[in-house]
């Protein structure tokens, strides 16, 4: 913990040496080798018949030492991180009251994906201490209708995978076998379970690298991982129209020029990863018995990516206590924070309407008491104490 001398001595020094965002808008950093990648790229494509090709190199040069940073098999190039959630429903062909499991504390995207794919969204509950889908929820909440398990990667920290697969085989569907267990890792590319990067584990996979994720491809891109053969054919024909195996889909390639500057920023990732996590240490020491903070969680088996730093606070400033404590971050300290995520039900009107009657007290509770400051690989050490000695300060004026 920092003493109070040392507290005053930080904020004396004065504010961080910029605006944080509680998720900065460009996730990693960029060097002019990133720049170089993608004017080669272009200077190659220059000629008429060449062009910027389909799926041309470097885009399979991308996959393929994604898929080895992974340890899969394969590995699918996309436009977007949506896309790929698209597909991964779709490949499960879900027909009308087929259920899908996803946990109520989230981002909009993979229950979106469930909607769009026809299935009925089911909330799931998620474990206080680390926020991801918790396996004894699903278990609970399984019927003969569920065909698949669908855990966010949440925060840059793993979800139990090899729970899920337990609870999957003990409870196979009536005609399709063993549940999917489908991963949406687009916070949480870099991390790792169990002696495996994130990504090698469940049917599929999906990443993300749109501008403030771990790794990003000029603004937008994402990948999917698998060992199944199926899928990556099924995968790799939806993302051009459904050409190779007939099936429906439409274009979500991603463009040569992506793919350069992803091979430069996938050669940086575990670099970035590092710099994630020497802060989050740092800054656990600093925060380290600080009443009414909840630090974020990191089990045994898991190498947490800190994509976010993810903080609670106590029961009773649930809500209206925890806005002000952002809110005296940002007014007086120039530290910006974001709560990622109340449950999604809550904003979007049509996911309420599409799953009415399901209600979920502990993720409700969770989604007002958590918050998250800044994180970044660039961050200086100067900002990182800063920003906790700011923290603290408003913790004690506000307790």
């Amino acid at each position: 913990m920092i003493s109070a001398q040392e507290r005053k001595n930080i904020l004396k020094r004065g504010k961080t040496s910029m605006t944080w965002e509680g998720e900065p808008l460009l996730g990693s950093s960029y060097g002019e080798e990133e720049i170089e990648a993608a004017v080669a790229a272009m200077r190659d494509s220059m000629a008429p018949s060449r062009g910027f090709g389909f799926s041309a190199p470097p885009i399979p040069d991308f996959e393929k030492a994604f898929a080895e940073y992974c340890g899969t098999k394969h590995a699918v190039a996309l436009n977007s991180a949506g896309p790929g959630l698209d597909q991964a429903m779709r490949y499960l062909n879900l027909q009308p009251g087929d259920e899908v499991i996803v946990p109520a504390v989230n981002f909009v995207a993979s229950p979106l994906a469930v909607m769009g794919a026809g299935g009925q969204i089911v909330w799931g509950e998620v474990d206080p201490k680390t926020l991801q889908l918790d396996p004894n929820d699903v278990e609970a909440r399984i019927t003969p209708r569920t065909r698949a398990i669908f855990p966010v990667h949440m925060n840059g920290l793993s979800a139990p995978m090899d729970d899920y697969f337990e609870i999957a085989e003990r409870h196979p569907h009536d005609v399709h076998g063993p549940l999917a267990v489908i991963g949406d890792a687009a916070r949480a590319c870099g991390g790792s379970y169990r002696g495996t990067k994130i990504g090698k584990k469940g049917l599929l996979t999906v990443f993300s690298f749109h501008t403030m994720k771990n790794i990003n491809t000029l603004g937008e891109g994402g990948m999917i991982t698998t060992d199944d053969d199926d899928v990556a054919a099924y995968c790799r024909s939806s993302r051009f129209y459904g050409m190779d195996t007939d099936v429906w889909g439409t274009s979500n390639v991603m463009t040569k020029v992506q793919a350069a500057v992803g091979l430069v920023q996938l050669s940086k990732l575990d670099g970035f990863i590092e710099s994630r996590r020497r802060l989050a240490h740092q800054r656990d020491e600093m925060l380290e018995g600080i009443p009414g903070l909840t630090l974020p969680f990191e089990p045994d088996d898991c190498v947490h990516s800190y994509y976010l730093y993810t903080l609670l606070v106590k029961d009773e400033w649930a809500g209206e206590k925890r806005d002000q404590i952002m809110k005296m971050l940002d007014e007086g300290h120039n530290i910006k924070c974001v709560v990622a995520n109340p449950p999604v039900y809550e904003k979007r009107k049509l996911l309420r309407e599409h799953a009415k009657g399901q209600s979920l007290p502990l993720s409700e509770q969770l989604g007002r008491r958590l918050f998250c400051i800044p994180i970044h690989p660039a961050m200086s050490d100067e900002d990182n104490e800063y920003i906790c000695a700011a923290l603290i300060d408003c913790v004690q004026r506000l307790g």
